[in-house]
């Protein structure tokens, strides 16, 4: 797929296995939105195939509508519909919808039942997409940041929900900037930066797959230079590996022993750096995507 000349998609493949949930992760402008807007049928790819349970996403839209449910990254209301009218306008269009009243004491959307969606918080409005998505006990639901804005009971509650919709055989395809969520609830997670697919597997085969490595954080009080990930790199040899988190953080992946702290300690002490901390634990799911994207996921 392509804006221009730019390539926001770029032989992209992989596979959703059903009764799963699979996260979908890239920094900003990796292809992730354009990817699932493709995936229901929203956008035509410009080539290559995609395929939803089985079918078209574009020419058997109409097949393919009933069994998928949509939660939009934003917007998906009218602005001055009111969050349940709304929710039972969608129900109203679904064969077998779940129960509307069951649906907003589970999502909490009793309190606000009756609030014009424009006056709905971020996280009110998150919750009503999502219900708009489930309602129609869809066989494959798209949900895209389903817990942007939401307090933390809220978010909670929407894991919950996730589990129970896969433990149902429902199968949920997952956009995230949160990593602990995708951690949380992710079977599979696929990994794609500039178009293209970088790294893919279980969070648990993803953050062990460097045996005998583990990391190390470093953050400091004052700011790197520019040349500080390359210098450090150099102090500590090949079989280290140093990224920047931020300005004030790096990520040291390599041997996990007394050695490299020293050397950390060391290269410390003669560049005049503050360390605020030295952190050394098991790689991360954010770690591994901070090694194969060197970019950090913002929301």
């Amino acid at each position: 797929m392509k804006y221009g000349d730019k390539i926001a998609v770029d032989d992209l493949s992989l596979t959703v296995e059903r009764g799963t949930i699979t996260a979908v992760l890239g920094p900003n402008g990796a292809g992730k939105t354009t990817t699932l807007e493709t995936c229901e049928g929203y956008r035509r790819p410009q080539s290559g195939q995609v395929r939803v349970l089985g079918l078209d996403p574009h020419t058997q839209r109409k097949e393919l509508l009933p069994r998928i449910g949509v939660m939009l990254q934003d917007g998906g209301a009218w602005s001055g519909v009111r969050a349940e009218e709304m929710l039972r306008h969608i129900a109203s269009l679904h064969a077998n919808p779940l129960p509307v009243d069951l649906l907003v004491e589970r999502l909490g959307l009793a309190d606000c039942g009756r609030t014009p969606y424009r006056r709905l918080s971020g996280g009110q409005q998150q919750r009503l997409g999502l219900a708009m998505a489930v309602i129609g006990r869809p066989e494959l639901c798209f949900v895209d940041e389903p817990t942007a804005g939401m307090d933390p009971a809220a978010r909670r509650d929407t894991w919950e929900l996730l589990e129970e919709m896969r433990a149902d055989g429902v199968t949920v395809v997952l956009t995230t900037h949160y990593m602990d969520e995708a951690e949380r609830l992710a079977d599979q997670v696929h990994i794609i930066d500039r178009g293209r697919l970088v790294i893919s597997g279980s969070p648990f085969d993803l953050t062990t797959r460097s045996s005998g490595h583990a990391t190390i954080r470093l953050v400091v009080t004052e700011p790197f230079p520019p040349t500080a990930p390359a210098s450090l790199q150099a102090a500590l040899g090949p079989e280290t590996e140093v990224s920047a988190i931020n300005n004030q953080s790096l990520l040291i992946t390599g041997p996990a022993d007394a050695q490299t702290l020293a050397k950390v300690s060391q290269w410390c002490a003669e560049h005049g750096v503050l360390p605020e901390s030295l952190t050394l634990g098991q790689r991360t799911l954010e770690d591994v995507f901070l090694q194969h994207t060197g970019r950090e996921l913002r929301a």
